[in-house]
C-alpha cells in the first residue's frame, strides 16, 4: 500500500548538477557573510598563490580557501595552530559535494594567540642564533651619519630629529616606510637590506648607524617588528642597529635581534650621540685638571733640583782637586823611569852577587858523566836481552819441526786421506770403490778400492809439500 501511495505522489527531478547549484544558492543565501571562529589545523600554500586550510574546534572542521588576490590584504599570515576569527562567505563546491568558507580576512582571537604564536616564533629565531650576544656590534660614540628607518609623518621622526640636533648635530637620511598593516614588514625589511647595500662611491651616504621605530600601540599595531622577515634583516644587518619600538614596556623580537634597545624613539637618539654640551664641559674640566697636574709636577720637580743642587759641591772645589792631582801625576811622570831603572839595576845585582858559577860548572860536569854511564849500561841491557830472546826463538821453532806431520811423513810414514781430505785411521773405513789419497813426503798417489780392498793406483800431479789439505 505505501509504494502505491509514493508511486502517486509527484517529485521533482533534478540532474546532479541542478541539485548541486540549488544546494549552493541556498547555503549562500541563508548564510551570506559569516564570521567563524576556529583553529588552522592544516595548511596548503599552491602554485598558484591560493591557500587552503582546515578550520577546527573541538567537535568539527571546516575546510576553507583564501584566494590569491585576498593573501597580499591580509593583516596577518596563516599559521598552523594559529586561532583565527576568519571573515568571509559560506559557499559549497559542487566537484567534491561539499561546503567551504571563502575567507577574504581574519584577525587573530584574542590576545593571548598572539602572544602564544609570538614565544613560539622567539623560541625557534632564539634556536638559530639570531639573538647571540656574540652578534651585537658595538656602537660608535659619534657617528657622522644617522640612517632613521620609520613613517615619514609620524611622530617618531621628528622626535629623532629635535633630540639629536639638542644634543649633537648629526646628518640624518631617511628612509620611509610604513610601519603598520600588512606588507609593511618586508618594507622595513627592505629600507634596511637597502641602507646595508650602500657602497661608498653611491651618491647616497651610508650611515654608520641605523635607528629604526614607531611609536606605541597595540600588540597587532607592533606586529610587522615581530614578523620573521625583520627579525633575519636586523640580525644581518653590518651597520650597528637601535630598535625603538613604542612605549618602554612594548617588546618586540627585533629588541632581541638589535645591537640595542631603547625605550622610546627619543632615548635612541640620545643613545646615538652624546651630548655636546656634557662633552665641552668634560673637556673643559679635564683641561683644568690636566693644568693643575702639570703645575703640580712642575713644582715638585723644582723642589727636587733645589734639593739636588744643594748636595752638589762647588766646581771651583773639584777644579782645584783635579789640578793638584795633575801635578801629583806629572812629577811621577818625569821622575819614574829614572827611580824604575835604578830598581832593576839594584835587583840585577843582588841576583848577580847570589849566584855561584862555579858551583853550577862542577855540577854540570858530574851530571853528564852520570848520563854518560848509564847510556852504557842501558845499551848492555838491551843487547843481553835481545841475544837470549833469539835463541829462545830457535829452540821454540825446532820442536815445532819436530812435531810437524812433515816430519813424520820425511821418517817414511804415509796420511791416508778421503775424497774429502778427511783423514783415515782405520781399515774399517775401507768400502769398495772409494778413492782414496795416500800423502807422502815427495807427493800424493789416488789409489781405487775393489772387492778385495786391493788398491789400485791412479797417479795424480804432486802437490805442494808441507800441504796436508
Amino acid at each position: 500500500m505505501e509504494m502505491e501511495h509514493l508511486d502517486s505522489i509527484e517529485v521533482s527531478e533534478y540532474t546532479v548538477t541542478e541539485i548541486s547549484l540549488a544546494i549552493k544558492r541556498a547555503v549562500q543565501n541563508v548564510f551570506g557573510e559569516v564570521r567563524v571562529r576556529g583553529e588552522i589545523s592544516q595548511m596548503t600554500l599552491a602554485s598558484s598563490g591560493h591557500c587552503y586550510i582546515t578550520l577546527k574546534d573541538d567537535k568539527a572542521t571546516l575546510e576553507a580557501v583564501i584566494w590569491r588576490g585576498q593573501m597580499s590584504k591580509l593583516t596577518h599570515n596563516p599559521e598552523e595552530g594559529l586561532e583565527i576569527i576568519a571573515y568571509g562567505r559560506l559557499t559549497t563546491y559542487p566537484p567534491h559535494s561539499k561546503y567551504q568558507l571563502t575567507i577574504d580576512n581574519f584577525e587573530v582571537a584574542g590576545e593571548g594567540a598572539l602572544l602564544k604564536l609570538l614565544e613560539d616564533r622567539r623560541k625557534a629565531l632564539a634556536a638559530e642564533g639570531l639573538f647571540s650576544e656574540s652578534l651585537k656590534k658595538p656602537i660608535p660614540f659619534l657617528p657622522e651619519i644617522i640612517g632613521v628607518v620609520t613613517s615619514p609623518t609620524g611622530s617618531v621622526i621628528r622626535d629623532i630629529e629635535h633630540r639629536i640636533r639638542h644634543r649633537f648635530p648629526r646628518r640624518i637620511v631617511i628612509w620611509p616606510v610604513r610601519v603598520q598593516g600588512k606588507g609593511s614588514e618586508n618594507e622595513i625589511a627592505s629600507a634596511i637590506d637597502g641602507f646595508n647595500s650602500i657602497k661608498t662611491e653611491d651618491d647616497l651616504p651610508r650611515p654608520d648607524i641605523l635607528i629604526f621605530g614607531r611609536g606605541g600601540g597595540s600588540l597587532e599595531d607592533l606586529w610587522s617588528f615581530n614578523e620573521e622577515v625583520v627579525v633575519r634583516a636586523v640580525a644581518a644587518s653590518k651597520i650597528p642597529v637601535i630598535s625603538a619600538i613604542g612605549h618602554e614596556t612594548d617588546h618586540t623580537l627585533v629588541d632581541f635581534a638589535s645591537d640595542l634597545r631603547a625605550p622610546t624613539p627619543s632615548a635612541a637618539a640620545e643613545f646615538a650621540v652624546p651630548e655636546r654640551l656634557s662633552l665641552l664641559s668634560n673637556i673643559k674640566d679635564n683641561n683644568i685638571r690636566m693644568q693643575k697636574a702639570i703645575l703640580k709636577f712642575l713644582s715638585n720637580n723644582d723642589n727636587l733640583i733645589i734639593g739636588l743642587v744643594r748636595g752638589l759641591p762647588r766646581l771651583s772645589d773639584l777644579v782645584e782637586q783635579k789640578q793638584q792631582e795633575l801635578d801629583g801625576l806629572n812629577e811621577r811622570l818625569v821622575n819614574g823611569p829614572e827611580r824604575f831603572l835604578e830598581l832593576k839595576t839594584q835587583s840585577l845585582s843582588f841576583l848577580c852577587s847570589a849566584i855561584n858559577v862555579q858551583k853550577i860548572i862542577k855540577d854540570l860536569v858530574r851530571n853528564n858523566s852520570e848520563l854518560k854511564s848509564f847510556s852504557l849500561r842501558l845499551n848492555m841491557i838491551f843487547n843481553n836481552n835481545y841475544k837470549f830472546m833469539k835463541q829462545k826463538l830457535s829452540s821454540m821453532a825446532a820442536r815445532l819441526e819436530s812435531v810437524s806431520y812433515q816430519s813424520v811423513l820425511d821418517r817414511g810414514y804415509t796420511i791416508v786421506m778421503d775424497s774429502k781430505r778427511n783423514v783415515i785411521t782405520s781399515s774399517a773405513e775401507a768400502v769398495s770403490g772409494l778413492v782414496w789419497s795416500l800423502k807422502f813426503k815427495d807427493g800424493d798417489v789416488d789409489v781405487l778400492v775393489d772387492k778385495e780392498k786391493k788398491y789400485i793406483r791412479k797417479n795424480r800431479p804432486a802437490e805442494k809439500k808441507g800441504s796436508l789439505l
